[in-house]
């Protein structure tokens, strides 16, 4: 399956977009099947001629005989999750950080954020995007369009809430430091990252291990460079969000790569 991942191009758009990969079709290709895993980005993909069968933790695409475009947006991936493509598709899909997606769509908070997605004209934009062939324009469309939707919105206490979750302190600590209660740090972070903050942060030291891990480094290193409590912590966290060991995971996972996949 051809992926290719591209970071955006427009520096306004770098400080709320992680980026969007697509993924061409193939007749020839065989079906493929992988593990996608928990991460915190806001992500909306877009697929041409599918149809989608899902439950928790499992997804099918199959190629559908009528034209459509399908549109899927994922807010809260806490677990793995199976992803299977009978047949390969023509797809595109956004990477959205943290509260990045706020500036372009108008939600005030996570639960709403899907239907303002499907009540908009975004469907619509990426079936242009996928009907065109130049992978240049491609990319053009999809900017112009993310820069025409964009505002600034004032998430003062949001993004102060989501730093914080980034450093050694504990919700108590974070609460204190911003003059609120633990109830309404959890509140503000199940409002906007659609997790409670244990969660999120859980789910983020795991995703940053990821990104800084090299094969000479061991866990007990990364344990206490990502706020894990001991190596055995970071194991179970392991375990729990990707089903496998971080021995294991690390052997059969590219890190290096944009999308962290595990192939079955």
């Amino acid at each position: 399956m051809k992926v290719t991942f591209y970071k955006p191009m427009h520096p306004v758009l770098k400080d709320y977009i992680e980026g969007y990969y697509f993924i061409e079709k193939d007749d020839h290709q065989k079906p493929v099947k992988y593990l996608t895993f928990p991460d915190n980005y806001f992500i909306v993909s877009a697929c041409q001629d599918v149809s989608v069968t899902q439950d928790k933790g499992w997804v099918e695409i199959t190629r559908s005989s009528s034209e459509n475009i399908v549109v899927d947006f994922v807010f809260r991936c806490s677990v793995p999750t199976e992803i299977f493509y009978r047949q390969s598709v023509n797809e595109v899909t956004v990477y959205f950080k943290p509260l990045g997606i706020y500036h372009f769509f108008n939600a005030d908070k996570s639960e709403d954020l899907e239907q303002e997605i499907l009540l908009s004209d975004f469907t619509d934009i990426m079936s242009a995007v996928l009907k065109e062939s130049d992978r240049r324009i491609q990319i053009e469309i999809l900017e112009n369009y993310c820069l025409s939707k964009f505002r600034p919105r004032d998430l003062h206490l949001a993004y102060t809430l989501l730093n914080d979750f980034e450093t050694e302190m504990n919700i108590e600590e974070i609460a204190k430091k911003n003059k609120i209660t633990r109830q309404y740090v959890n509140k503000v972070s199940q409002r906007y990252l659609a997790k409670p903050a244990s969660e999120f942060r859980k789910i983020q030291r795991f995703r940053n291990v990821l990104i800084s891990n090299k094969k000479s480094r061991n866990l007990t290193e990364l344990s206490y460079e990502h706020l894990f409590y001991d190596q055995s912590h970071l194991i179970k966290d392991f375990k729990e969000l990707t089903r496998i060991s971080p021995g294991k995971f690390f052997e059969h996972v590219d890190t290096e790569k944009n999308n962290v996949w595990l192939f079955i």
